[in-house]
């Protein structure tokens, strides 16, 4: 634990009453964190606040049942991972999921990256021992070194610099792929018709894709070409975890006179950070950026309410999403008296499903993985407990990647314990690849479209893979 006392100079952000802040760094020199917070505070903004309102507009949507959220990206981004190739495969993946998704459960998806600002990560553990040597953990790359040596785990702030500079160059990745049309829906379409036509699962997903052909023709032969083909809206988002970061980066819109994290256009608190008396939550309280809460299993209805009072407490669709990440096992048991109490309450809020967090486990191999029979059936159970409750299942919140990692278990193209060593590539948890990613896509628009039955039908068994 730290506590933060005072805001960045140049904003009227204020965490006064030496609040606690849990899950910072031990940072060795005062000194030279003080040098790099003013840097930080003279730089450009990532994002814009006009930016961050017209997401909260699109979330205000998903809020009344009218939109989904797709939201996903790596578990901790690496400085390294800025390459035009890797920011390209993990939004083509995202853009293909939201292709599916969009088709079928007839509404607008908003598509969010967790990206471009990913780059930390809360830890259980102060330390980690390995042949009798005790270094600090790896917080992710914005504070630390993954190697095992002294030199890289200690804690060192100018790694926040990095961190913006990785952040500004994928943010100018992503925008010239959204502009350059790569985004165009019949492109999207193609590669998902390709996918399908490979995949062990392809003849169950093939009544979609066929029925968006039939769409897509309907459209050409009417002569129509609608500019949204062409383009895409794509934002932004990370865990706001280092407020050493957050804070600098914090301004103040000359619009409003309000106050803007520009560091990316939404933010969420994690499981762990989410006291009502620390420093991340009044921090969240105070910006006018989208913000979001991790619910895990110990949450209860009176922490749920207690939130939307501290972070909107004028009750505005839009501004706060619940992210419930319970595990397969507790979905249903403890999700439905938090959305049923939120419900009573009249709380403006948007339900989004981790189906990651609470179904991570250590393989035979000793390599974290999750099961991706267990991610769905989170999902479904999700859907299931919206369903009874007549609440809007608002969207997916899920790790992923563009690249043919062999991290999580099972999908069409079977990952088996055996090849998990074959490209194993995360800085920190188990990632979905391309492939599974998208089958998680088409599974999840078959469940949006049966979310209304009486009993949300469990799938026949998937075929094996060849």
């Amino acid at each position: 634990m730290s506590t933060i006392t005072t805001a960045h100079a140049g904003t009227t952000l204020y965490l006064g009453r030496r609040l606690h802040a849990a899950q910072q760094p031990a940072w060795p020199d005062a000194d030279v964190l003080r040098a790099v917070t003013s840097e930080l505070a003279a730089y450009p903004p990532l994002v814009m606040a006009d930016e961050c309102d017209r997401l909260r507009h699109r979330l205000a949507a998903v809020t009344r049942g009218e939109a989904f959220l797709l939201q996903g990206g790596d578990c901790a981004e690496t400085f390294d991972g800025v390459s035009a190739e890797q920011v390209r495969n993990k939004v083509r993946t995202l853009l293909q999921m939201s292709a599916v998704l969009t088709y079928a459960t007839s509404v607008p998806v908003i598509k969010v990256g967790r990206i471009a600002g990913q780059y930390s990560k809360p830890r259980s553990d102060l330390v980690e021992v390995r042949d009798g040597v005790e270094l600090p953990v790896y917080r992710g790359d914005a504070v630390n070194g993954l190697a095992f040596t002294p030199e890289a785990r200690t804690p060192d702030p100018e790694r926040l610099k990095l961190m913006y500079q990785a952040s500004t160059g994928t943010l100018n990745l992503i925008r010239a792929i959204i502009t350059g049309g790569y985004t165009d829906l019949r492109q999207v379409h193609e590669w998902n018709r390709a996918f399908v036509a490979s995949s062990p699962f392809g003849e169950r997903y093939e009544r979609i894709v066929r029925e968006i052909d039939n769409a897509l023709a309907f459209l050409a032969a009417c002569g129509a070409n609608p500019a949204e083909f062409q383009a895409s809206d794509f934002f932004t988002s990370h865990e706001a975890l280092l407020l050493d970061y957050e804070v600098p980066l914090t301004r103040v819109d000359s619009r409003t006179g309000l106050l803007y994290d520009t560091s990316g256009h939404m933010i969420w608190i994690g499981e762990r950070t989410r006291q009502l008396d620390g420093a991340h939550v009044e921090f969240a309280s105070q910006v006018r950026n989208p913000v979001a809460v991790k619910l895990g299993p110990s949450t209860t209805p009176g922490d749920a309410l207690a939130l939307v009072e501290r972070l909107n407490p004028n009750n505005e669709p839009g501004r706060l999403s619940f992210i419930a990440r319970m595990g397969r096992d507790r979905v249903r048991d403890v999700l439905p008296g938090l959305v049923e109490s939120v419900k009573a309450a009249g709380a403006q809020v948007a339900w989004i499903c981790d189906p990651m967090h609470g179904n991570t486990f250590k393989a035979s191999t000793a390599h974290k993985t999750r099961r991706f029979d267990d991610i769905l059936d989170e999902v479904r159970g999700f859907f299931e407990v919206h369903r009874s409750l007549a609440t809007h299942p608002g969207g997916i919140h899920v790790e992923l990647t563009g690249e043919d990692v062999t991290e999580c278990l099972g999908g069409g193209d079977e990952v088996l314990v055996d090849q998990l060593h074959q490209r194993y590539e995360t800085a920190c948890d188990p990632r979905l690849n391309h492939r599974q990613s998208l089958d998680l896509a088409f599974q999840v628009a078959e469940l949006y479209r049966d979310r209304d039955a009486s009993v949300l039908p469990r799938p026949a068994p998937l075929p094996a893979a060849a």
